[in-house]
């Protein structure tokens, strides 16, 4: 048996990955790892402000097609948590966060 391969030479191929979507995909997991790296770190410091750019940068990151899925996952998750801690730590304390003297 012998067969055949019809192919159209003027169909546009949109398998193949462009140079721009290799740099996206780049960008994308630097990002995943930025939004897990700052998470993790705002457990413990500045959870007023790396909470919200870990949930940013995960979500960016989920958007834009990352390889890196569960570390993008898990740095919304720590972003999360960075606020909850936030939150209970405000309410523990009455409002305040820092008490000078």
């Amino acid at each position: 048996m012998n067969a055949q391969l019809n192919v159209r030479m003027d169909a546009p191929l949109t398998a193949r990955p462009t140079a721009g979507s290799a740099v996206r995909g780049r960008e994308a997991d630097g990002m995943a790892v930025a939004s897990f790296v700052l998470g993790l770190i705002g457990l413990l410091l500045f959870n007023v402000v790396l909470g919200p750019l870990a949930l940013v940068l995960g979500a960016l990151a989920l958007v834009r097609g990352t390889a890196r899925r569960g570390r993008a996952l898990l740095g919304l998750a720590l972003g999360a948590a960075d606020l909850v801690v936030l939150a209970v730590t405000i309410a523990h304390s009455h409002g305040v966060l820092w008490q000078i003297g």
